[in-house]
């Protein structure tokens, strides 16, 4: 369940326990284990979790439910008193849960203090079955936003060397990748606790890898700095694709949101990030109906990002999580209007997503073409550097795995087509 980073780890889990003798099925029937790596983003993601824990038990009451992950950190002991888990395995924990399954001796609930963890756990990912590759590069978060439980689930801010770093992305490179995501809790906090930022890292990587495209993941708008954009408009490595991480577009919800930027500043960096690169992808984070929400001020948000140059927004309804100063304020905003405004956030960003692909038509654009064809239309699909999916008009197999030069021609169903030039 859930981000990017806990994609990747789940994938290390898995690689964890195949090569300690444990195979995979997709057949609750045949499993011995069913691992959850739980999200605790929102309520909604911590009840699916139980539910999938409850459903599988039920199916069959002999399995072994183990729950790790976010939720799993944050409840502890608490989940253990549901018949239906077994195991509760901590965050730091999960990258090495064979070891601490076999070695628990009866203790079902392996869960550090990860509040103490100093060290980046440099758990390395070899599966090599995707087109691009993710690498993790930070871990924890030291802000403190007034609706987010995450730095108590995940810890206080950690990064992986510089040398880590390079050695991955280059042993990447060598097994055939040709791009790189790299991903995190926070990464615009990379390198804050050995005197180093992420500037510093991506200047590392542009000179010492020999990886064709990579992209980042989630970054504040201040962190975003006139400095790293004008070293990535000149970069031949970095994919244009930008994901902020904005949180509303009404200043009084950021200031009770405990973020330190104001919305006109981060609607001229969009500006600036629109005239400095051709064509960019630049997606954002959006919570509606937080505490003290108005109708007035969700208006301004909704007027704002209309007029912003996004390409899409990710929204969800504000979620109360137990233990954020957001959970004490007593304005809060009910269910039902917090979800009524996320829907309409949501189909401006349809909106918003059709008039950037529109912008691309008949334009030219060099796509990384997936290891598998398109199982619907039986097509090669690859991915623009400013990641749009394209269905490209051939079935050359020759093609899968390598970047492609294409046309895109045509938006028909919710499909982006292209021609090979």
């Amino acid at each position: 369940m859930g981000c990017k980073a806990n994609q990747f780890e789940s994938s290390i889990i898995a690689e964890d326990l195949e090569k300690n003798g444990i195979e995979q099925t997709k057949n609750i029937e045949d499993a011995d284990y069913y691992i959850l790596n739980s999200c605790t983003v929102t309520h909604k993601s911590d009840n699916e979790a139980l539910y999938l824990l409850r459903s599988v038990k039920h199916k069959k009451p002999e399995i072994i439910n183990i729950i790790t992950g976010c939720l799993a950190q944050i409840e502890k002991e608490k989940l253990l008193d549901n018949e239906f888990v077994d195991y509760v395995i901590g965050n730091d924990e999960k990258l090495n849960l064979y070891e601490k399954i076999t070695a628990s001796q009866n203790n079902n609930c392996i869960v550090s203090d990860i509040m103490q963890l100093k060290n980046f756990n440099k758990a390395v990912l070899y599966n090599m079955n995707k087109t691009r590759a993710s690498l993790k590069i930070q871990d924890g978060c030291d802000n403190r936003c007034s609706y987010c439980i995450i730095p108590f689930a995940r810890g206080k801010n950690r990064s992986a060397d510089v040398d880590f770093i390079i050695g991955q992305i280059n042993n990447l490179s060598e097994h055939g990748f040709k791009e790189v995501v790299l991903t995190g809790i926070h990464i615009g906090l990379w390198g804050k606790e050995i005197g180093l930022t992420l500037l510093d890292l991506l200047k590392e990587i542009e000179n010492r890898t020999t990886i064709e495209r990579y992209r980042l993941g989630s970054l504040n708008p201040h962190e975003i700095t006139d400095e790293l954009l004008d070293f990535l408009s000149k970069s031949k490595k970095f994919c244009p694709h930008f994901h902020l991480s904005l949180q509303s577009a009404c200043n009084k919800t950021l200031k009770s949101m405990n973020r330190f930027y104001k919305v006109e500043d981060y609607l001229a960096q969009i500006d600036k990030i629109n005239t400095m690169f051709a064509l960019p992808f630049l997606g954002s984070d959006i919570i509606t109906g937080f505490a003290g929400e108005t109708e007035e001020d969700f208006q301004t948000t909704l007027e704002n990002l209309r007029i912003s140059g996004l390409s899409q927004i990710h929204t969800f309804p504000y979620s109360i999580r137990k233990g954020t100063i957001g959970a004490l304020a007593s304005n809060q905003v009910d269910e039902k209007t917090r979800q009524w405004r996320s829907d309409i956030v949501k189909a401006l960003s349809m909106f918003k997503h059709i008039e950037f692909i529109n912008k691309n038509i008949g334009k030219e654009h060099e796509i990384l073409i997936e290891k598998h064809p398109d199982k619907r239309t039986g097509l090669l699909k690859g991915v623009t550097r400013n990641y749009l999916t394209v269905l490209v008009k051939t079935d050359d197999k020759n093609l899968l795995n390598t970047l492609q030069n294409i046309v895109i021609t045509e938006y028909k169903n919710g499909k982006i087509y292209g021609e090979l030039i």
